[in-house]
């Protein structure tokens, strides 16, 4: 049940960002709520979260898998571009989190 509480925080963290971009500076009103209850249903998931997943393991899927999904929401979404060194960096964010979760015994399964 943990990961499932994880994967609903990213979800919310990944749509409470990307409404943080169409907030415009909190100056418009529906994309400011959407990132305030986003924000708030990330942290509380990830609160339960960190109940059975260490925090250093949790975290890290968490925040790579929200830097890839924001990325590719950036590029989608904002016609943000993203340079070859760009690319290399994601590359090894997920990388790290793979290894992390195959290869660590830090990472409860």
């Amino acid at each position: 049940m943990s990961w499932l509480y994880l994967a609903i925080a990213i979800a919310a963290e990944i749509v409470a960002t990307t409404a943080l971009k169409a907030s415009e500076g909190f100056t418009r009103l529906y994309p400011t709520l959407i990132t305030i209850t986003g924000y708030l249903l990330a942290f509380y998931c990830l609160a339960l979260t960190l109940r059975v997943i260490p925090v250093g393991i949790a975290y890290a899927v968490w925040s790579g898998a929200g830097i890839v999904a924001i990325s590719l929401i950036g590029y989608l979404m904002f016609k943000q571009t993203l340079d070859t060194a760009a690319l290399i960096g994601i590359g090894m964010i997920v990388a790290g989190v793979v290894v992390l979760n195959v290869f660590s015994k830090s990472a409860m399964h």
